[in-house]
């Protein structure tokens, strides 16, 4: 129904001669029509109606005109209308257009990700022009392309993404233009000169690394424009590739001026006051075991024999004492999600004179923490828990390394120098022990990865990368820290506290079906039908033991599982076998943890704790640490590709044996032996043949040769080109090159 009445349509046609008593009368009545009325009015045409029909349709008034262009612009604005070349107006629902955000790829194409379910939109380098990666668009359905696929030509951009690029100045027959560093950006960004008047321009020569804010997004008809604002330096001055990953990912590294001056407030030491209500455990002999390299201390345990069972203590910095919910604080420690950590540098959730200083677990020093105090029985089980805030002290600040050389390498200097807490090491060795048969008996999956460490010179360049070993101090604390972590979970849950879980889904249906398809062709099947437990995984594991396809098998396995993120719905932790997980041990560089704290301590005192922002704020929170801790990620492994790059610019020519880490349509990855890098072999470098890609065997197969290239087989290979500015590198197969007459190499 319109939202005029029929009385008031047929008032108004009365009077139509009279313009004031119109005017007045819309003073009273405001009849433009309703969003709802003109999508319903579009709807019952069935067609693109131009803006005279449209007038005349819903009975707009000449006054009303101006009122009315202004609603159909708003409209238009949030994409729930639009214009077709003629100017008729329609509803893109109508017209096989598909709202999404754009996906760009280094080539210079790029994808419409639909809002809603359906394919993705292949969109041409022509089309692309138009857009920027990350953009909210609208575009039409035109067809598909050379593969089959659908594509789309761009209508409407309805939201821009990019504020803010960073690059490098370029400058060819005196135009100067920005590269941006991330390459899903393909257009070159103009470059605009200096405001006329301004006292302090900003100069950049090429090639240097700069920041930009662009003031003219692309169009059809014209390309992207940015001012400078920020000159980084030249592109390899040391630290350069921690100072781009940080703008090309949005990570917020500077705190804010209200943050700041709320740190400043908090005391340097625990005071007297600070005890009220806490339970003093000073003299608990609770200690902290971490990397050498470590400065942020989270977590102390302790623990004891009881009877046949033990007495297991998790102590864990109380960051939320400090950091109250809805302060600056709070605000930048939400919006950095987690600490960021970098190869030589760490850019914390929190100031740090609060990571590494008041709330940090420093030995000989009282901290304020929360106490997860466990009783748990002779089989691993845990029988019941106790959480409570309270003032403890360190004993000892202990390493991974020197706790296994106690415990496991019965190292006697070792030992001696732990005094009185070895009996309570030993009986932390023993408690392990039994939770690691627990694990192994609820299911939990336990994929056998390489962790590499990159170690540098004294300039600050990459003197090696080796593998770094877990040893079994470190899998001690770690299965502490997991019984610490399920007992907050089953005490949020018993409370009907809401909270974030941490949540890790186990394989969809389309990747269940692939990895079904491809352990068939091994002679392998996983149990558990249509819904296969970590269990399942975990047996399957143990019956393809230790045989050459091992790793093959297994990162098949890896891949065919979901991503864990961050969730108010507790659906359980498939990896872990868990029912009900949630992170609570690491405040200090993990924001989910911290409102875990919150939510613990409310439901201590018999209230319900909330996020800031209303009835969705757990699902928003949740989304946005999840984001956070992806762009964390994405951040670091950018880092750590370019170092990887400078590292190996210098060996082009010798030749490596390797593993293939992936199989791709355009080719193979390779990790190499020794050196933990991984560049690519292209397809046309398999050599004289047609290669294709089997995505179900995970192979590139030759056509004419039946060759095949599958992960994790083992190749040699040529480092043929190493490019700094797209953080790339490519090999080629070393056979080919068997045959090529006095050929040098040098084999690593």
């Amino acid at each position: 129904m319109s939202n005029k009445s029929h009385n008031t349509h047929k008032l108004s046609r009365i009077r139509r001669a009279d313009p004031q008593f119109e005017r007045e009368k819309a003073q009273y009545e405001h009849p433009l029509p309703s969003r709802e009325y003109i999508l319903q009015t579009l709807t019952a045409q069935g067609a693109p109606l131009e803006f005279g029909r449209l007038v005349e349709l819903l009975d707009v008034q000449p006054f009303e005109v101006e009122s009315f262009q202004r609603r159909l612009g708003a409209m238009a604005r949030e994409a729930q209308l639009m214009q077709n070349r003629r100017g008729d107006w329609l509803i893109p629902d109508k017209a096989d257009l598909v709202r999404g955000r754009v996906a760009g790829h280094a080539d210079g194409f790029g994808f419409l990700v639909p809002d809603e379910e359906g394919p993705d939109l292949f969109l041409s380098a022509k089309e692309m022009d138009k857009v920027l990666h990350g953009d909210k668009a609208i575009a039409r359905v035109i067809g598909v392309d050379r593969k089959g696929r659908p594509e789309g030509k761009i209508v409407e951009v309805t939201e821009h993404a990019n504020r803010f690029v960073v690059g490098r100045v370029i400058e060819e027959h005196g135009v100067r233009f920005v590269v941006a560093e991330n390459k899903r950006i393909s257009q070159d960004i103009l470059l605009a000169p200096p405001e006329k008047g301004a006292k302090k321009a900003l100069k950049a020569q090429s090639g240097q690394v700069v920041m930009i804010e662009l003031i003219e997004q692309p169009s059809k008809h014209s390309q992207p424009i940015g001012r400078l604002v920020e000159v980084l330096g030249n592109y390899a001055d040391p630290g350069m590739e921690i100072e781009i990953a940080l703008r090309k990912h949005e990570l917020p590294y500077e705190f804010s001026a209200a943050a700041l001056a709320e740190t400043r407030k908090l005391p340097d030491a625990v005071r007297k006051s600070d005890w009220k209500g806490r339970e003093d455990v000073t003299s608990l002999p609770l200690v902290t075991i971490d990397s050498e390299t470590a400065r942020d201390f989270d977590d102390a345990v302790f623990c004891e024999r009881k009877g046949k069972g033990f007495r297991l203590v998790v102590a864990i910095a109380d960051v939320s004492h400090y950091v109250s919910s809805g302060g600056a604080l709070d605000g930048d420690s939400h919006a950095r999600g987690n600490s960021v950590y970098f190869p030589r540098r760490v850019i914390p959730m929190l100031p740090e004179k609060i990571s590494n200083g008041l709330c940090s677990l420093n030995p000989q020093v009282e901290r304020l923490c929360m106490v997860c105090d466990m009783e748990i029985a002779g089989t691993g089980a845990i029988r019941r828990y106790r959480f409570y805030p309270a003032v403890m002290f360190s004993h000892a600040r202990l390493t991974y390394t020197e706790v296994a050389a106690a415990l496991y390498e019965n190292d006697v200097a070792a030992r001696d120098r732990l005094g009185s807490l070895l009996p309570h090491l030993e009986a932390l060795d023993a408690l392990y022990r039994h939770l690691a048969k627990e694990r192994v008996k609820r299911g939990a999956i336990d994929f056998e990865t390489v962790e590499t460490r990159m170690i540098f010179d004294d300039h600050g360049k990459i003197d090696r990368i080796e593998p770094y070993e877990r040893n079994e101090a470190h899998k001690l604390i770690e299965e502490c820290m997991l019984a610490a972590n399920v007992c907050a979970s089953e005490f949020l849950k018993e409370r009907e506290q809401p909270s974030l879980y941490r949540v890790h889904e186990g394989p969809t249906p389309e990747r269940l079906v692939k990895l079904r398809d491809f352990l068939g062709t091994f002679g392998f099947q996983l149990g558990g039908g249509d819904a296969p437990k970590a269990q399942d995984y975990a047996k399957l594991l143990e019956k393809i033991g230790q045989r050459p396809d091992r790793q093959l098998l297994q990162t098949v396995m890896l891949r065919s599982l979901r991503q864990a993120i961050y969730s108010p719905d507790n659906v359980g932790h498939f990896g872990l076998a868990y029912e009900s997980y949630t992170h609570f041990t690491s405040p200090i560089r993990r924001y989910p943890d911290l409102l875990v704290h919150r939510a613990i301590k409310s439901a201590l005192a018999g209230r319900q704790y909330e996020p800031a922002g209303g009835t969705n704020a757990w699902e928003e929170v949740g989304l946005h640490c999840s984001m956070t801790e992806r762009r964390a990620d994405e951040a670091t492994r950018d880092v750590e590709a370019w170092l990887k790059c400078f590292y190996m610019k210098d060996r082009v020519g010798e030749i490596f044996e390797g593993s293939i880490s992936s199989v791709v349509p355009f080719g193979i990855f390779v990790a190499l032996d020794g050196v933990f890098v991984e560049g690519l072999v292209h397809v046309s470098e398999l050599g004289q043949d047609y290669f294709h890609f089997d995505e179900k065997s995970h192979a590139m197969v030759g056509e004419r040769s039946g060759r095949r290239f599958r992960l994790s087989d083992r190749v040699r290979v040529q480092l043929t080109r190493v490019d700094m500015e797209a953080n790339k590198i490519d090999f080629r197969l070393a056979d080919a090159l068997d045959a090529v007459p006095g050929r040098g190499r040098k084999k690593h």
